[in-house]
């Protein structure tokens, strides 16, 4: 099934098939991770096994599962993406995230595609030419406002999802070539080498510094924890939660507290509805501050803000604990507002870089009258005169809280999907015997039969109650007793084993029916006539990276189309990064933000500056009217004269801007 434009859908990252699992029962309602190859994340690959085994454990639970198949593909790898797309859907994989319009021409099976958000989807028109070719879920632009967000709804019928937390990219998704020009790596093909995270100088036309060696293109973390019944009421249904990197404890945690947030949204508008079965009971406390993070931010939901990036540093400093009252020969002594534990890892700032500490052994001193808080003493691992700038008054984070890290690496979760269970009489060839009939919250009946040798109890009420009890036992399945009806002629006495033995097999039966009974969603069918694609021409933006992917456009109608940058067709400078980030904004040098200021009006002009990180120079380009930065530069000799990127051996292909013969 699709997702109906009632439900919502929690979708969690997974880097293995084990931290999916976890994901669901954590509280995800959908679950995307990597296959063998072809995701946008190197070293996040999965084998078909382990994929099928965890798609068989999603449908359980009636949660989904996507696989990413993400980068732009070199002609030479066509065939082999074309067999594991096949492969996938014999594993039972509900829907694949896909970019490159290529795979369209293909002869696929019947799977679902969703729209990544490497299709950089901004605009109406994008949206809707997405949907009428079949796409049946669209990943929209980070970048987006509500109201944006709002006019895509009212304008297409695709249900939209929309990331919601983790590391966020600083340019339009499928729109940074940095990576490549430089290393040869290419972000389009899952492989970035993450330039944005680098400490940048910036100067002006005359060439003053704006900045020193700042980290100015890393974006602080997005959290749209504030903005979750808001996106909703602008048309979101799938929230998604990046990470496909990321460890077991990130997938928990992250994933508790959309579902906790989500789920107290559902208790107060009872027209929504989950997208998949159970109810998660968590055994934790959820705190998105807990994990690595650059600080978070909202980005640009609410409309352009001026705190969105992390330009001190792309490292992780925690959460704030308190500060150092006193520095001994071999510890340090902390009022802080929060206990500690051996093992936590702790933080300062010293001349704008971080300085971490391993508290090797914490021991509480007492209460701090004057603050109200605790006095802590540490025992670092290391030697004190080995920490620069330690001294009383410095304030400490905390960014590994051990024993909280330790609660996540045990069992943290339980999900569990409610069942009616009604005993009765079952005539069977030898006499009488009993039946287990299970219907289910999503309406799934089954029953199990058992030849059982009925007798009639002596205390009814007694054997009444012991019925009751063995038949709500379901400890460690997945599902849990919301009733249990007794439909009988008289009270009987069943030992104790043969009642066991008929709930155990009742229930593994019901697991069965389950699964037999889920329908995978069906591939949405393009639209007739042929919707034409909104521009005619297209320029190495639109990573066209092979023949197939230039045939679905010109079947599109679109006549004139540039190779992919990948493609080393772009000898000169060009625009490597596309970004709604402007530093301008950033250092109140806007010509938007002078206007009508006093003095200021007509005195600031968005001209060109200057970014420098080591021998990488780039010049910056502002584009006012869509309030747009370009980071402008060319690719290196070395890469533009070396072959196309192809995981595959290949024989050179000619990338032609025009049709041939046209």
């Amino acid at each position: 099934m699709s997702l109906l434009d009632h439900q919502l859908e929690l979708l969690s990252p997974a880097k293995t098939a084990e931290i999916g699992r976890e994901a669901i029962l954590h509280g995800a309602d959908a679950v995307y991770i990597g296959g063998p190859a072809f995701g946008a994340r190197h070293n996040a690959n999965n084998s078909l096994e382990d994929i099928a085994g965890l798609v068989e454990f999603a449908h359980r639970y009636r949660a989904r599962i996507f696989v990413t198949m993400n980068t732009i593909m070199h002609d030479a790898e066509l065939e082999t993406a074309r067999r594991q797309i096949w492969q996938l859907h014999d594993a039972g994989v509900d829907a694949l995230i896909v970019q490159d319009m290529g795979l369209l021409e293909m002869d696929l099976p019947p799977i679902q595609l969703h729209a990544s958000t490497q299709c950089d989807i901004r605009t109406i028109e994008k949206a809707r030419f997405l949907g009428a070719v079949g796409f049946s879920q669209l990943v929209l632009a980070r970048e987006l406002t509500l109201e944006q967000i709002r006019k895509i709804r009212d304008a297409v019928d695709t249900p939209l999802e929309y990331f919601v937390h983790g590391a966020l990219c600083v340019a339009f998704s499928g729109q940074c070539y940095i990576s490549h020009a430089d290393t040869g790596r290419s972000a389009n093909r899952g492989d970035c080498s993450q330039a944005c995270r680098l400490p940048y100088t910036l100067t002006d036309g005359q060439g003053g510094v704006v900045a020193y060696e700042k980290h100015l293109l890393s974006m602080k973390d997005n959290d749209q924890s504030r903005n979750l019944e808001a996106l909703i009421d602008a048309g979101i249904r799938s929230f998604k939660i990046e990470g496909r990197y990321k460890d077991m404890g990130y997938v928990k945690n992250i994933t508790g507290h959309y579902r906790l947030l989500l789920d107290e949204v559902l208790e107060r508008r009872p027209e929504l509805a989950r997208a998949s079965s159970g109810r998660t009971r968590l055994l934790f406390s959820p705190d998105v501050d807990k994990n690595f993070h650059r600080g978070h931010t909202d980005y640009f939901a609410q409309g352009r803000q001026a705190d969105i990036g992390a330009f001190d540093s792309p490292k992780y400093v925690g959460v704030e604990l308190g500060t150092v009252s006193r520095i001994g020969a071999d510890h340090l002594d902390l009022v802080t507002n929060a206990p500690l534990a051996n093992g936590d890892g702790l933080n300062y700032m010293h001349k704008r870089s971080t300085v971490g500490i391993l508290a090797n052994r914490a021991e509480k001193l007492g209460e701090d009258e004057e603050s109200g808080g605790q006095r802590w003493r540490i025992y670092p691992n290391e030697s004190l005169a080995a920490l620069s700038g330690l001294k009383a008054g410095v304030v400490i984070h905390r960014n590994r809280d051990h024993q909280w890290e330790a609660a996540l690496n045990k069992k943290s979760a339980e999900r569990k999907v409610a069942l009616r269970l009604t005993l009765s009489e079952h005539e069977h060839g030898n006499g009488r015997g009993l039946r287990l009939s299970i219907l289910d919250e999503d309406g799934i009946a089954s029953a199990s039969d058992a030849a059982i040798e009925l007798q009639p109890a002596q205390q009814a009420a007694q054997a009444d109650s012991a019925l009751r009890a063995s038949l709500g036992k379901l400890g460690n399945t997945m599902f849990e007793a919301a009733q249990v009806e007794l439909s009988l002629s008289q009270p009987w006495f069943v030992p104790a084993a043969a009642i066991n033995a008929l709930r155990r097999d009742a229930i593994a039966g019901h697991e069965a029916a389950r699964l037999a009974a889920w329908q995978r969603p069906a591939r949405k069918a393009p639209a007739e006539p042929r919707p034409a694609y909104p521009e005619t021409q297209l320029s190495y933006l639109a990573n066209v990276y092979n023949e197939k992917a230039r045939a679905f456009y010109h079947r599109h109608g679109v006549q004139l189309i540039d190779a992919a940058y990948e493609a080393h067709e772009e000898a000169g400078e060009v625009s490597l990064m596309i970004t709604k980030h402007c530093l301008r904004f950033s250092f109140n040098l806007c010509p938007k933000q002078a206007k009508g200021v006093q003095g200021v009006q007509g005195q600031v002009k968005a001209e060109p500056m200057t970014l420098v990180s080591g021998n990488e120079r780039y010049t910056l380009r502002f584009d006012c009217k869509p309030c747009e930065m370009h980071v402008v530069g060319a690719m290196k000799p070395g890469i533009l004269h070396s072959p196309p990127p192809s995981a595959v051996p290949y024989s050179p292909v000619v990338f032609h801007r025009r049709r041939p013969g046209a």
